[in-house]
Order: structure tokens, then sequence, then C-alpha cells
């Protein structure tokens, strides 16, 4: 159970902007791999359009098209623990840890990016995490993960060491007794303090590789207040959120939904050269959770990087 909201199968319709490109080139933009991935996928029979089975990748798609992309599951073998991956730890005990993840870091592996990930540095500092993959609590490229930063977010996230800890931590994301609290700024002067964002997400039908409020996606439910409201030009917003729901790129989606883009960010937003290329404003700034053994409440907190508070003070 990954709770990252990725299905095997992804079926769109082909929107304008795949009309008449190949489709060995859509299926590597729609799934997210390389070419090589996406000719492999072909080969094995995994792509259909209109039902059909495609294995010819010069193949043109038309839009309006089915397409249908049975992705295959990340190969097997375990990931190699990484002794220099730079992370810090918040917290450890023998049933969880809490670790603060740097932005530019990928959580685990996935398309073009098999080293180098935090999976991998885990397994260094707690090697007993390939026992939960042994196990089968765990997908082998995920050990011990329950949730999910994109790479761009930094802040704080909850690892279990063991299949009991495992087995509580994925419970209370389930029903939400897991608290996860952001600090974002936005673009724009928010219309009201507070208020809360009720609208599904899917993967967006435009652009596949997106994600986007849609009337077909799964419920999402972010909360906001505002913490601090900067003029500009161009005015700003700081806000801290709660997510009631764990959805791909959930902020991000229902900030650009509503007409506030998360400052920075290039796939929902517009980019920004002050934060760097694949930073954006966003930081998981709180995390709470019940002690999968002893039952006490715990709360972690992360303060702003130096890289988001020196954005801050320079206006």
């Amino acid at each position: 159970m990954s709770h990252d909201d990725s299905e095997n199968e992804l079926t769109i319709e082909v929107p304008a902007s795949l009309d008449g490109v190949r489709v060995d080139r859509a299926v590597a933009m729609v799934a997210d791999v390389s070419r090589a991935a996406a000719a492999r996928i072909l080969e094995q029979g995994r792509v259909k359009v209109d039902g059909q089975p495609i294995a010819i990748a010069r193949i043109t798609l038309k839009e309006g098209s089915s397409l249908s992309i049975d992705v295959p599951e990340v190969a097997s073998e375990h990931v190699a623990a990484e002794e220099d991956i730079a992370f810090d730890v918040v917290h450890e005990d023998a049933d969880i840890a809490v670790v603060d993840k740097p932005a530019g870091l990928v959580v685990h592996p996935g398309a073009g990016h098999h080293e180098g990930t935090l999976v991998g540095g885990l397994l260094a500092r707690f090697p007993e995490l390939a026992a939960l993959v042994d196990a089968g609590f765990c997908a082998p490229d995920r050990p011990g993960i329950v949730h999910r930063l994109d790479k761009g977010t930094s802040g704080l996230l909850a690892v279990a060491r063991t299949p009991e800890a495992y087995t509580s931590l994925v419970s209370q994301l389930a029903d939400r007794s897991m608290g996860r609290r952001y600090l974002a700024l936005v673009e724009g002067e928010m219309a009201d303090a507070r208020g809360e964002i009720d609208a599904p997400i899917g993967r967006s039908m435009r652009t596949p590789t997106k994600m986007a409020v849609t009337a077909g996606g799964k419920p999402a439910i972010t909360r906001y207040a505002m913490r601090q409201y900067f003029p500009g030009p161009p005015p700003r917003t700081l806000l801290e959120l709660a997510l009631q729901s764990g959805r791909t790129h959930q902020i991000r989606v229902h900030m650009a939904a509503i007409g506030h883009p998360v400052v920075g960010d290039p796939r929902y937003g517009a980019p920004d050269k002050r934060l760097g290329r694949g930073r954006f404003f966003l930081h998981a700034y709180e995390l709470s959770l019940t002690h999968p053994v002893s039952g006490e409440r715990l709360q972690f907190s992360s303060p702003l990087p130096a890289d988001l508070a020196g954005y801050l003070e320079g206006g």
C-alpha cells in the first residue's frame, strides 16, 4: 500500500496536444517513463488504442481516441543502500523514524531516478527496512515509506521501522489521524483569511503528465489559513495548510485551481529563478501521529529551510 494514488493502468482520451504524436512518445509522456521503457511496454503488449493492442512504435495517435497503458510494476529487486544521501533525522526509536527531507531529493526510485533517493539513504541508516519488503508489507522500492513528498517540496516524513508500525501508520493516514501541515507561499491575495478546498483530483485529460481537478477524480480536501500577506508587487500570501486527504500534488493542484498557484511551481504555476530549478515554496513543517506501540501522541516540527526563509526576507 503506497498511498501515491497512482494506478497500474492509465486510460486517457487522447487530447489535442497528442494528436499526431507517435505512440511510443505518447506512452513515455503519459506514463512518465523513458523512451526505452516505453518501447519495452509496447513490446510487451501493454498498450491499447481504442481497445486494440498496439506494438508498433511509429503509429500516430488521433485526438479523441482512447489510449490505455498497463504500467508495469517497478522491478522487484531491493533498492541499494546509499551512504551519501543527505537528510536530517528528527526522531528515531525502535519503531518509527521521522526525517526532514531537503528539496531536490526524490523520495523513492521511479522514472529517471534509480539512484540518489531518500529510500537509498534510509536503507543505509536503517538497514532493517529491507525486512519489511521481504515480509511483503512494502513495495520493493518503498521500504518503510507510508507517504511521500514531491521532489521540490521539503519537510517531514514518517518512516515505519517494523511491520506493526507500518500497519499503524498506514491506518493513521487512512483515517486522517496523522496530521500533516504545510507552509506555502502562493500568488496573489486570498479573498478569505481561511477556507477549505473540496475538489476531486485525477489525472489531467488535457496534459496527462499532470494532475487536475476533475469530476471523476478521487475526493480531496485541503484546508488553509492565511499567515501573512505580502503586498509586493507582485502580491503573495503565506498560507498554513492541512491535508484532509493525500492525493498526488494535492496542494499544488488545489491552489492553482482557485487561482493562487504555489510560488515557483513550474508545473502548475510559473518557475521562479530566485528559488532555483524545480524548487517551489512548499514545506511540510508539522507532523503529528500516535506512536504505534506506546500510544503517545507525538508532534514534530521543521523550521522553514534557509532558501525559503531567505526568499521571504528578500521580499
